[in-house]
């Protein structure tokens, strides 16, 4: 039997073309999310086998649902799709838990494998995406350090989005301090003196999407 599937991505059309396609091939698609707040919610209820998920959608990333996932619902795989092929991104990925990392410019097929493989227990990653380094993370089981943190990448995603630091920290459950705190110390970290500049890194690593 093929394995069961959430779809999470911001678009509408872009998640109903993805689930024609996919059940054409067999896939069981049993639930749609339009962020990634959600895609959690309906991993924890429907405990599909794999989830895939858009890495760039708005509040909480594709790369954060993934990480959720892994707590709240083991047993689910995690696949991302994205445009970003870097080899930081693949391994920031890894860190994070997903299993499969997909290129959007890869026909539909691929994400058919990937889902079969990852599913099966196995990890997947697009044609295009760089192998070497991914084995050595994975023999040596020590990702190289990242300039910011996970946290502080999710609070990246947020100043970038637009969200005030109220609302940032009303999103993450922590104070306002909290909130200052990660923004000083990444922009200490990174040499970024300004909110602009911080957009502009954001854009650029793919934190959020132009």
């Amino acid at each position: 039997m093929e394995p069961s599937v959430i779809l999470a991505d911001d678009y509408p059309m872009v998640r109903q073309g993805f689930r024609a396609l996919l059940e054409r091939h067999g896939v069981r698609v049993v639930g749609e999310a339009e962020d990634g707040r959600v895609a959690v919610r309906l991993a924890r209820e429907l405990q599909p086998d794999v989830a895939v998920l858009d890495l760039a959608m708005p509040g909480v990333s594709g790369l954060e649902a993934a990480r959720q996932i892994r707590r709240t619902s083991p047993r689910t795989q995690t696949i991302l799709l994205t445009v970003h092929s870097g080899d930081r991104h693949v391994l920031e990925a890894l860190r994070a838990g997903v299993r499969g990392y997909v290129l959007k410019t890869q026909p539909i097929e691929d994400l058919h494998r990937a889902i079969i493989e990852v599913a099966g227990g196995a990890i997947y990653l697009s044609p295009g995406v760089s192998r070497a380094v991914v084995d050595a993370y994975l023999a040596s089981g020590k990702p190289p350090a990242d300039r910011i943190t996970f946290r502080e990448r999710h609070v990246l995603q947020l100043i970038a989005e637009g969200k005030t630091t109220k609302e940032i920290a009303a999103l993450l459950g922590v104070s306002v301090k909290t909130v200052e705190a990660h923004r000083a110390r990444m922009m200490k970290r990174l040499g970024i003196h300004t909110t602009a500049g911080l957009v502009r890194y954001a854009i650029r690593e793919g934190v959020v999407s132009p």
